[in-house]
This record gives C-alpha cells, structure tokens and sequence, in this order.
C-alpha cells in the first residue's frame, strides 16, 4: 500500500510540474506579445508541447489565464506583506513597491486589466479572481487600520494606483524610464493625498 500511495505522489508531483512549465511559458508570451493576441498555440510552442496537450491541465484558456495570473498576485501579495511589515513608512513604499511591480511586470497588469474590464469567466474562475483581489486588498487595509472606512481607503488607493499605471502606460512620445518617472512622481502624490 505505501508503493501505492507514493506512486500516486509521484503523478501527482509530475502533474504539478507540467502544469508548472505551462504556466510559465504562458507567462513569458504575456510578456512579449499583447495579451489579448495570444493564443494556446503560441503558450504550446513556448512550452514544447501541443496545444492539445495544454487542456490535459488546463480545461480551456482562461483557467490558465487566470492561474498564470494567480502567481502574479501571489508575488505582489508575499512582497507587500513584507513591505508592510518591515517599513518605517509603509504607506508610501507600499505604493511606491505595487507601481514597480506593475511596471516591472507589465505582463500582470495586463491580465488584470483583462480581467476587470473584458472577462467573461464562469464563476469558479471568478471567485478565485475576488479571493486574489480580497487578499490584495487585505494588504492596503492593514495601511489605514487606525483610521474610519479602512476598507475603502484600500478600495481608493487601489484605484487610483491603477489608475495612474493605465492612464500612463503608454504615454505618447515618452521613452519608458520617463514614463516610470512619471509614474513614480504620481505615486509620490498619492502618498501625499492618502497620508493626510
């Protein structure tokens, strides 16, 4: 029975693993080509198998949209919590940590962009999506818990983060490092608005 148990371990470590080296694939055309261009084949190419054989992991190609987006949540959430944790002033470098994760990651902010405004996702997806988001959201809570409404606070600065990496993403005519800049000095304003 033990022989049993840990082969059935072992296929389940190796399922893992697959789905591990299709994620990643996918992760690295989110961050080369334009989110809502890729495909299953181009993730199958990347990962040096057939796209058929992507759906023995992944039912259709939004679940693994959304579990590539789900490691990206996953790192913002672990490097907030240490930024929270350990700042002397965590408001404005937990501001200034989730604008350079965005703009270091642009493959992430376009998944979840995609899923806030275009998504049409059946209702698993989606509450694995709002678990993500609730978690996030715990983080910016955690900055305003001595004052009134701490939860909305956290709905605002969210907001408004995201609001200046969409509005300014591709700013005309500006090379990247100004466009960071840019984006930097918001996150500088932000930090003065939510601080009073």
């Amino acid at each position: 029975m033990k022989n049993a148990q840990s082969f059935r371990e072992l296929k389940e470590s190796e399922k893992e693993n697959r789905k591990k080296i299709i994620i990643d694939a996918a992760e690295r055309v989110f961050a080369t080509k334009p989110f809502n261009q890729v495909t299953m084949r181009d993730i199958a190419k990347e990962a040096g198998i057939t796209a058929g054989a992507i759906y023995r992991y992944f039912p259709d190609q939004q679940s693994l949209f959304v579990e590539a987006f789900l490691r990206g949540a996953e790192k913002i959430i672990n490097d907030l919590e240490q930024v929270i944790s350990r700042s002397k002033n965590p408001l404005k470098d937990t501001i200034a940590t989730f604008l350079k994760f965005l703009m270091k990651h642009d493959q992430y902010f376009r998944m979840m962009t995609h899923f806030m405004l275009d998504a049409h996702l059946n209702q698993d997806l989606v509450e694995k999506l709002n678990e993500a988001e609730r978690r996030l959201l715990d983080q910016f809570t955690k900055l305003f818990e001595q004052r009134p409404h701490a939860r909305l606070l956290a709905h605002s600065l969210f907001a408004a983060m995201n609001g200046v990496v969409i509005t300014f993403h591709n700013y005309p005519g500006r090379s990247k490092k100004d466009i960071h800049q840019h984006m930097n000095r918001l996150g500088d304003m932000l930090y003065q608005l939510f601080s009073q």
